[in-house]
């Protein structure tokens, strides 16, 4: 599907010099609100350029301006306020295409492009392919960039974590846990918030003995206290270190005291129920 083209304290990391492969498309993170990620994805070709959700309109706007971009476009995850919020204001002042699921399209104001699982959006000479991941919201969908490998996902999925099971179901979660998961090794995770900290106390109290994930945990507590960002992080990484990515291993239902066999939806509910309730 292709798309017409038509602060609050901002924290903005150093992003590393483009690779020459990269240089079709850049991309500014930047934290907002309390510890929303935003994103700015610009084409070089066309220099068309979306924000991946609009938690803040304010913050977007002096990002914005920082790079000398124009915003053309606004692909929405999921209906959720500090993913829309900015949705109104940076409409009515670049009138930005904006485009989220279908099956939100009531929950969200000022859509122009309604998309489901079967459709591609794109931004210049670059392809995004949504995908369907309910169960955060019934309607939730990711962005994901073949060429360069990138996956935006909203509060699908988190660095070691995923998001609160709000509308779903925990079989079709896991669900579309796992389509993400054949996902190739190298593709790089841009998630919604900043909650790998936490999230990696949990895995640990579930997984402790992975040394995979001891590594990581302890390489996240040195970038929070650096003040680093700790996304984009490799999907294989995830693979290894998130239980809930690995809910139909055996060391996760050993974790959990379930009994071996257990199916891994009923893991899956397990785990996020685990995690809602960890202090």
């Amino acid at each position: 599907m292709s798309l017409p083209c038509p602060a609050p304290n901002v924290t903005s990391a150093p992003s590393p010099s483009p690779e020459p492969s990269e240089l079709a498309l850049l991309i500014e993170t930047f934290l907002c609100r309390s510890d929303n990620y935003g994103y700015l994805v610009h084409d070089v070709a066309s220099r068309r350029t979306a924000a991946i959700d609009a938690p803040d309109a304010k913050a977007i706007k002096a990002v914005l301006e920082k790079r000398g971009w124009q915003l053309t476009d606004i692909l929405v995850t999921h209906h959720h306020s500090d993913h829309v919020e900015g949705i109104p204001q940076l409409k009515r002042e670049f009138d930005a295409t904006v485009t989220g699921p279908r099956a939100e399209a009531e929950k969200i104001m000022g859509l122009d492009v309604l998309v489901t699982g079967a459709s591609t959006v794109t931004l210049g000479d670059t392809d995004f392919l949504v995908i369907e991941t309910p169960g955060h919201t019934l309607g939730h969908v990711v962005y994901y960039e073949p060429a360069g490998g990138r996956l935006f996902c909203g509060d699908a999925l988190f660095s070691l974590g995923c998001g609160r099971m709000f509308e779903g179901k925990p079989a079709a979660m896991w669900g579309a846990l796992a389509e993400l998961r054949e996902l190739p090794d190298d593709t790089l995770i841009y998630c919604g918030h900043e909650y790998t900290l936490d999230n990696a106390r949990f895995a640990q109290s579930i997984d402790p003995n992975n040394t995979a994930l001891n590594l990581r945990a302890a390489e996240v507590k040195r970038m929070r206290a650096d003040g680093r960002y700790t996304i984009p992080v490799s999907l294989g990484l995830e693979k290894r270190t998130n239980p809930f990515l690995r809910a139909d291993e055996p060391a996760i239902a050993a974790g959990l005291k379930l009994a071996a066999g257990s199916k891994p939806a009923d893991v899956f509910a397990t785990l996020r129920a685990a995690k809602d309730t960890f202090k």
